[in-house]
């Protein structure tokens, strides 16, 4: 009959311990599958309500793009026009609509605070600037395409049309600057690419949107700054942070 010895039982060889004591290291960190932890899919449900509301903030980049007339050479006392990019406010709401899984109708009616400013360069060296101040309301209407949703995330682009609306003009008549005399209502095509990241009460989306005028918003004047403009269309960047 074989004897059993406790003390060869006992008996283990380098390699041995060596593997025993690196399966007791990785034994937590080697889990099945399933209990692997699934990342959490806030609002998962989120498309499925025809309608959404928010609200926005944002930070408009404005100018004025603008034509000489046939007349500039020769009668204007300026020898070089501009219009300085200036930054502006804009707050207002949001309203979307579901169509389908690839595309909604969206409006953001907004108002925006303006500063825009035209400056005139003279041979003497000296310039001058007419500025116009003013607080427009704008109403846009979108379509938004919209990428497939990859976990909590997707992109997506809109286009349309927008009106504005000016209120409440303040004009810079000081010193010889003269008035910027421009029309109070303007229509313009934007377009625009934005992120939208799901949490898990709200979605944020920020975005880009490019604002082309489409009128010619420059009034006839007898003004001597404004002579030598044929027209005198907007022109904005806007970076907005949406909450819906």
């Amino acid at each position: 009959m074989h004897t059993i010895n406790i003390r060869n039982l006992l008996h283990l060889r380098r390699s041995q311990i060596g593997l025993f004591y690196l399966l007791l290291l990785l034994g937590p960190c080697v889990q099945p599958a399933s209990a692997q932890q699934v990342r959490r899919k806030h609002l998962e449900y989120y498309d499925d309500k025809p309608i959404h509301y928010g609200i926005l903030f944002a930070v408009p980049f404005t100018d004025y793009r603008f034509s000489h007339n046939s007349t500039f050479m020769d009668k204007d006392s300026s020898f070089l026009i501009e219009s300085p990019k200036t930054a502006a406010f804009r707050m207002g709401f949001i309203i979307n609509a579901y169509l389908n899984e690839r595309f909604d109708i969206r409006s953001t009616p907004s108002v925006s605070l303006y500063d825009r400013k035209m400056r005139f360069s003279y041979p003497s060296g000296s310039t001058q600037i007419s500025k116009r101040e003013s607080t427009w309301i704008e109403i846009p209407l979108l379509l938004k395409y919209k990428s497939e949703r990859r976990g909590n995330s997707r992109m997506y682009m809109l286009a349309g049309f927008s009106l504005g609306l000016e209120t409440n003009v303040k004009r810079n008549r000081g010193g010889n600057s003269g008035v910027l005399d421009t029309r109070t209502s303007d229509f313009t095509f934007d377009y625009g690419v934005g992120y939208e990241r799901f949490f898990e009460f709200f979605k944020f989306a920020p975005e880009l949107r490019f604002s082309h005028g489409l009128g010619n918003v420059l009034n006839p004047s007898q003004n001597s700054n404004t002579s030598g403009i044929k027209k005198l269309t907007t022109h904005t960047v806007t970076l907005y942070l949406n909450f819906e």
